[in-house]
């Protein structure tokens, strides 16, 4: 799924320089799939202390430049709002978070400053649950089903 994932945001946007923001990182499997295929750099949100050790492993054993990780709850960490806004958002969420929480969670990101005009977010969901509500000014894509989990798109352009 991984692989389909980056195919497809690789037809639509190169990932050289991006800023990429991996929520709910967990392993940080996307995120550090992302600085492999040349983002600039990733943020990883990961709440679980004990993952976010696993996750720590995993960015000193793959040594790619760009990588931060941010311990905290996804909206914690998302209302005290970024710097800078990022071009692409990878979220994970475990599959028990509420669709009602991971549509509060994209509101945060338009919020707080995490998204320009032309930022791509990408949500992990099961296959079987409700469809995301996207805040007003998301283009939202095609979903995508493999096996059961779906990949929910969209951008800001």
């Amino acid at each position: 799924m991984r692989e389909s994932l980056f195919n497809i945001l690789a037809a639509r946007r190169a990932m050289t320089g991006l800023a990429v923001l991996d929520l709910y990182a967990g392993s940080g499997a996307l995120g550090l799939e992302a600085l492999s295929r040349g983002a600039a750099a990733a943020l990883f949100v990961e709440s679980d202390q004990r993952t976010a050790a696993v996750l720590t492993r995993n960015i000193e054993a793959l040594g790619l430049a760009g990588a931060t990780l941010r311990r905290g709850a996804v909206a914690a960490v998302l209302a005290g709002g970024t710097a800078s806004p990022f071009d692409l958002i990878l979220a994970d969420p475990p599959y028990d978070v509420s669709c009602a929480e991971i549509e509060a969670v994209l509101a945060a990101l338009d919020s707080h400053g995490w998204v320009h005009q032309a930022t791509v977010a990408v949500v992990e969901r099961p296959a079987t649950g409700a469809a995301l509500t996207w805040p007003a000014g998301w283009s939202v894509w095609p979903e995508r089903v493999y096996g059961d989990t779906r990949l929910e798109l969209a951008d800001r352009s």
